[in-house]
């Protein structure tokens, strides 16, 4: 499934489904990501003050995979 992406508080709401939908609560998932408990709920909660690294973190842990869809460049031809 594809989904938009504007902003980080649209992104939370998707880390948090993926995650239950995994039956996972928040503190396992953290634990078995190797994030905080509280980084994660940042995640969660679509904070726009995250470490990238650790967010990209977090979505492979749970199997989110990030794919940029890029303009054409129309300078090639």
């Amino acid at each position: 499934m594809q989904i938009k992406i504007d902003d980080p508080s649209a992104l939370g709401p998707i880390v948090r489904a993926c995650r239950k939908a995994q039956k996972m609560r928040q503190d396992d998932a953290a634990d078995s990501i190797g994030v905080s408990e509280n980084f994660l709920g940042k995640v969660e909660k679509g904070s726009d003050a995250v470490q990238w690294g650790k967010l990209f973190q977090v979505l492979h842990g749970l199997g989110i995979h990030v794919i940029l869809d890029m303009p054409e460049d129309d300078t090639t031809e």
